[in-house]
């Protein structure tokens, strides 16, 4: 993959924000930028990404996770007044569902009966039914790798 003045050339999210690829732009700034969804799954289905490509959230700086979230954080107020409700969602890494490598956030309009479920529907095999899940282990092993710098 080539890179260019933190774009990656084999990117859809990066041709967007270089132009090469139209889009129903909502919001830009040096940093952020914000869009219709090419392929929505409901009205008003917008993703907001990171001008710089980051494949995970965790390889944004700070401050560029403050400015996306921040847009995230005002864009909801305008998405939830369409339906009522607003789905946020990131998937963070290909095994969690994430197609395309770049960081982007959705915000989704939601209403009652738009036949989407609550995250706990997206998975067949619960872990809290399941005999190898222990969540003591899991929650000292989460404990201890938390070292937040603030």
């Amino acid at each position: 993959m080539a890179v260019l003045a933190g774009l990656i050339m084999d990117c859809v999210f990066c041709d967007i924000v270089s132009g090469t690829i139209p889009a129903k732009k909502l919001y830009e700034s040096n940093d952020i930028l914000a869009f219709l969804d090419a392929f929505p799954v409901a009205r008003g289905h917008c993703l907001v990404i990171p001008k710089m490509h980051f494949q995970k959230v965790q390889d944004m700086p700070c401050d560029v996770n403050a400015k996306l979230f921040d847009i995230v954080h005002k864009l909801t107020a305008k998405v939830d007044s369409l339906d009522g409700a607003t789905l946020i969602a990131i998937h963070n890494g290909k095994a969690s569902g994430q197609e395309v490598p770049h960081v982007h956030v959705h915000l989704i309009p939601r209403r009652e009966g738009d036949g989407a479920g609550a995250v706990h529907t997206m998975f067949k095999n619960s872990m809290s039914e399941s005999t190898d899940f222990d969540g003591d282990t899991h929650t000292t092993k989460l404990q201890n790798l938390l070292c937040l710098d603030y």
